[in-house]
């Protein structure tokens, strides 16, 4: 019985101390060079404040994930560009956060910088939240292309995660650079292996990927 719950303890320390499922990684232990801000362990996202289960500033995907991603590191470095993560792995109890504020109809705190033209009401109605995310599943990631001299974001014509049309993959209110911009990640993006989401530029998920059926919830830490 001793034994039996000094094993449980060390289980519970073990994990506690970041631990994760086997099949994840730390995108930068595999990717040294990319640049993470992953938005919702701060306060600038739509919410405005940091999001359960984002513990620590550090990013989380699947291994395959990781490694389709440094693909694309690499030819992108060719042209003087990188890559900007905003998210990865999202655990279950970000996503149930997000539903709880959704239905917080009066906190619009953050309504003039990421859904303007969209009453909160109806960010549920129009597919801006729902309860469930590809995120959790650890092979979707949100980013955006930087210029390595400058480590400038290269303008995409919307900011990430404003919820609007002006978000669309294929949005025609763009200028010549704007679109440019967009078609240089969307081409790279897919050449390595992802699917993008046609209503979010900076959206993609790893086809293929390992977990498809499993909405992880272990905190980012």
């Amino acid at each position: 019985m001793k034994y039996r719950f000094l094993f449980f303890f060390l289980n519970i320390v073990a994990f506690s101390y970041g631990q994760f499922p086997k099949g994840f990684v730390y995108l930068r232990s595999v990717v040294p060079e990319v640049e993470v801000d992953l938005r919702y362990f701060t306060s600038n996202n739509f919410v405005g404040t940091s999001v359960d289960g984002y513990k620590n500033d550090c990013l989380i995907v699947t291994e395959q994930t990781a490694r389709a991603l440094h693909k694309v590191q690499q030819e992108l470095k060719k042209r003087g560009l990188g890559l900007k993560v905003y998210d990865g792995y999202r655990p279950q109890q970000a996503v149930n956060h997000f539903v709880r504020w959704a239905r917080v109809l009066h906190d619009t705190l953050r309504k003039p910088d990421f859904y303007p033209n969209v009453k909160k009401k109806d960010l549920f109605k129009e597919g801006y939240i729902a309860s469930h995310s590809g995120h959790t599943k650890g092979s979707t990631i949100d980013l955006t292309l930087i210029d390595l001299a400058t480590k400038k974001e290269l303008d995409m014509g919307s900011a990430y995660d404003f919820f609007g049309v002006e978000s669309w993959v294929a949005y025609k209110g763009l200028t010549k650079v704007q679109s440019k911009n967009r078609m240089v990640l969307q081409e790279v993006m897919l050449k390595y292996g992802f699917r993008n989401y046609a209503r979010e530029w900076w959206h993609f998920t790893l086809r293929g990927e390992p977990f498809p059926k499993t909405y992880f919830d272990f905190p980012i830490e």
